[in-house]
């Protein structure tokens, strides 16, 4: 079937994109506001994108009056933020963080969550969270109903149970989402296979039998 974008409503085509390019990575994206209150909002529009300088991508969307969510305005007032990656124990809490509440009151509140103070930023991270990652904003970018922040990564938050020799990450298993507006997945069901080289392709395919 084919479906073209401009012969179909906002809302059909955020579902389609939301279902197809899956899974997606949680941003549990933490940011403070002038007077100091915390918020605490989940985002999927989220992964990583540079490697030397370490860059994270979070696209934020606007509310439906248009207006900017806490997090956007958070974000562009004080330049900087934490990601902390949603595990399963924080699943119930991330999805109360999600509702709509007023910019006067705090997720943290609501999800009894404790924070944890940051390195390099202002923004306290989750004290839960298994792994957060402190974040200074590179640039945003408007992008229609949207605003694409991209964050250097400054600190690395990882729970010691994670770690093996040489940053070799154990049994780290954050959830991922799935289809709109609901569905997520586990990330423990996994497959380790070694990328090939081109040299390796070729001598493969000149192998006996091949």
């Amino acid at each position: 079937m084919q479906f073209d974008p401009a012969l179909q409503s906002n809302a059909d085509n955020y579902k389609l994109l939301t279902n197809l390019v899956v899974p997606r990575p949680v941003a549990w994206v933490t940011s403070q506001s002038q007077s100091g209150i915390v918020n605490l909002a989940p985002f999927s529009f989220f992964n990583a994108v540079g490697s030397n300088p370490l860059y994270v991508v979070v696209s934020v969307g606007k509310r439906d009056n248009g207006e900017l969510k806490d997090t956007a305005k958070n974000i562009l007032s004080s330049g900087e933020f934490v990601v902390n990656m949603v595990t399963e124990e924080l699943f119930g809490a991330m999805n109360i963080s999600a509702a709509d509440f007023p910019p006067d009151q705090s997720e943290l509140e609501a999800t009894r969550l404790e924070t944890a103070p940051s390195v390099h930023v202002k923004t306290p991270r989750v004290a839960k969270a298994q792994v957060s990652l402190e974040c200074k904003l590179f640039s945003s970018q408007a992008l229609g109903d949207n605003i694409l922040f991209i964050g250097e990564v400054v600190m690395f938050h990882v729970a010691d149970h994670l770690m093996g020799p040489r940053f070799h990450v154990n049994n780290f298993a954050p959830l991922g989402r799935l289809g709109s507006p609901s569905v997520y997945c586990r990330t423990t069901d996994r497959f380790d296979i070694a990328r090939i080289s081109f040299t390796g392709w070729l001598n493969k395919d000149k192998a006996p039998g091949s």
